[in-house]
């Protein structure tokens, strides 16, 4: 089913970037119940550069339900979100998995990301949970994204051709 192989480095490296989201995601975030700004985009896209769409996406999938299983803020668990995560994912494995680094494939995953999941899901499921009109949700949302985008391309390019990501997981940040 994975064409990546399950040895105990790759399962160690997963487990490590799962716990790197959790934290990123649940603790060094800023939450509030339409808007949230945080760095848990770096190790989900360093997934998605690592082991590919499928099983970074599980990988993420489940780090979302672990997280909202302990650790619920300000919403219950919505399957959408969980769905979300699991695409995000896999939207960085396939711009980012086993393909060159560049600055345009980067903005491009991030561009992607930011319109299809960001803007486009997850206000659907806000306005689902919250049951307001997505005109109501989406000014606040679209303002958030404005300011982030051109932040998650920089940081984002910035690690995956960085020397030290290169030296610590071993991978080739030109491939």
């Amino acid at each position: 089913m994975f064409k990546k192989k399950l040895d105990a480095k790759t399962i160690a490296t997963m487990g490590l970037l799962m716990a790197l989201q959790l934290v990123l995601t649940r603790f060094v975030s800023i939450e509030t119940p339409i808007v949230r700004i945080g760095f848990d985009f770096l190790p989900i896209a360093i997934m998605g550069m690592l082991f590919g769409p499928w099983l970074s996406g599980v990988a993420v999938a489940m780090t979302d339900i672990i997280g909202i299983s302990l650790f619920a803020r300000t919403a219950p668990f919505f399957p959408g979100f969980t769905l979300s995560a699991f695409l995000t994912a896999a939207v960085y494995g396939l711009f980012l998995y086993k393909k060159p680094k560049t600055l345009l494939r980067v903005a491009l995953a991030v561009i992607t990301v930011t319109i299809v999941i960001n803007l486009g899901l997850n206000t659907l499921w806000l306005s689902m949970i919250y049951d307001k009109a997505m005109i109501v949700i989406f000014p606040a949302r679209i303002l958030q994204n404005l300011i982030m985008t051109p932040i998650q391309i920089a940081l984002l390019y910035f690690v995956v051709r960085s020397n030290i990501l290169t030296k610590t997981i071993g991978i080739d940040s030109t491939k």
